[in-house]
Formats: C-alpha cells, sequence, structure tokens
C-alpha cells in the first residue's frame, strides 16, 4: 500500500514537475481583478464624458454611432479621448500583470525570464499588436462603433494563442472574449456595455477563479 502511494506521489511531482518545464505558472488571480476593476473605472469616465459630449446634440442612436452632427475636430477629440483612457487601462493592466507575476516568480523560486515565458509573450502580442494597428485603421476611417468590438475580439484571440504556454483559465477567457466581441459586432449601439463586461466583469470573475483556484490554498498553507 505504502510503495502504490508512493509511486503515486512520485508520478505526480513528476507531472507538476513537467507542468513547470512546459507551462509558465506565475500567473496571479490579483492582476486580472484589479485589471477588471481598472476597466470598469475607465467606462465610467467615458460614460461620464460621453453625457457632456454628446449633450444638446440629439443623437439618440446610441454612443459613437451617428457621427454626421460632429465637426471633424469633435470626432478627432473624441478618437483622442478614447485612445488615451484605453492606453491607461491598458498600461495599468500590464503593470499589475507583471508585478503579480514577478512576486509569485520570487514566491515560488522560478526563473523570471526563460523560453517559456518568451514564447508566452510572443504569442500573446502577435494578435495583441495586430489588433491595436486594425484599431488605428478604424479610427483613421473613423469607424469608431467598431473598435470597442474589434479590441475584445483581438485581445481574446491573443489570450487563446498565449494559452498553450500557460494556465488553462486564460483560454477560457480568450474565448468568451472573442464571442462578446463578435456579438458587439452585431449590436453597436451596446458597445461601451459589452466591452465593460469583456474587460471588466469578465476579468474581475477570472481573477476570482484563478485566486480560489490556485493561490488561496497556498496563502493559507503559509499561515
Amino acid at each position: 500500500m505504502n510503495t502504490q502511494s508512493e509511486h503515486l506521489k512520485n508520478l505526480q511531482e513528476v507531472r507538476s514537475t513537467m507542468e513547470r518545464s512546459s507551462r509558465f505558472l506565475s500567473l496571479s488571480g490579483f492582476s486580472g481583478i484589479f485589471a477588471g476593476l481598472f476597466a470598469l473605472l475607465g467606462v465610467l469616465v467615458v460614460y461620464i464624458y460621453q453625457q457632456d459630449f454628446f449633450y444638446g446634440k440629439n443623437i439618440t442612436q446610441g454612443i459613437f454611432l451617428d457621427e454626421t452632427m460632429l465637426s471633424p475636430n469633435e470626432v478627432n477629440g473624441l478618437i483622442a479621448f478614447l485612445f488615451f483612457d484605453a492606453l491607461f487601462i491598458l498600461i495599468f493592466a500590464l503593470v499589475m500583470a507583471v508585478y503579480f507575476a514577478m512576486r509569485n516568480v520570487r514566491k515560488n523560486g522560478l526563473p523570471v525570464w526563460d523560453s517559456i515565458a518568451k514564447r508566452m509573450l510572443v504569442s500573446l502580442f502577435i494578435p495583441l499588436v495586430t489588433g491595436g494597428v486594425f484599431c488605428f485603421v478604424l479610427m483613421h476611417h473613423h469607424l469608431i462603433y467598431l473598435i470597442a468590438p474589434s479590441t475584445l475580439v483581438f485581445y481574446g484571440l491573443s489570450l487563446v494563442s498565449a494559452s498553450k504556454y500557460t494556465l488553462s483559465n486564460v483560454r477560457y477567457l480568450g474565448i468568451a472574449e472573442v464571442i462578446l466581441g463578435l456579438i458587439a459586432m452585431f449590436y453597436t449601439t451596446y458597445g461601451l456595455i459589452i466591452w465593460a463586461v469583456g474587460f471588466g466583469v469578465l476579468h474581475v470573475i477570472y481573477g476570482l477563479s484563478m485566486f480560489g483556484k490556485y493561490e488561496k490554498n497556498i496563502i493559507q498553507a503559509k499561515e
């Protein structure tokens, strides 16, 4: 009986070692929670700005759909505001992700920058950068209502692409983001709301799931 349990324990250790050598396991649920909360804050800022921007313009089709009543300067100002709002959210999310990942790396004694981390980042950034360029093209043509759905789709694709080098939760989050983005393509009037669900609510759910599945037990064990 003891021999069988020892074999099972050895197999689990081998499996854990193989997983550590083939996957980046230092992602933190806290980064997802913070990214989601900050995305919701960014959406709130856009909503307040929208109310003030469209006040008195008699635009009833929904956010950013009817630009015929806006001057070129107003359109450019709107695009600039959206760009910097999204950029600020992205920078904050990346900083949080790097900070918590580095913290987990130090706690678990894992290498900071290995081949798996490099492959994961390459897989992540190829669709992400492509999506960024695509969104710039949409901005150039003033197709603002397609930007929110496009960011969801390309972000989801980047997560799916990177998920083969990290935890499976990332793949599920990516698939959900793509689905939401495609839905938003058809219901552009609700683009901001769907964007808030994708980048805000789903990130918080993902972060809580990651924390409960991978980090909570570790924290309790150390206490």
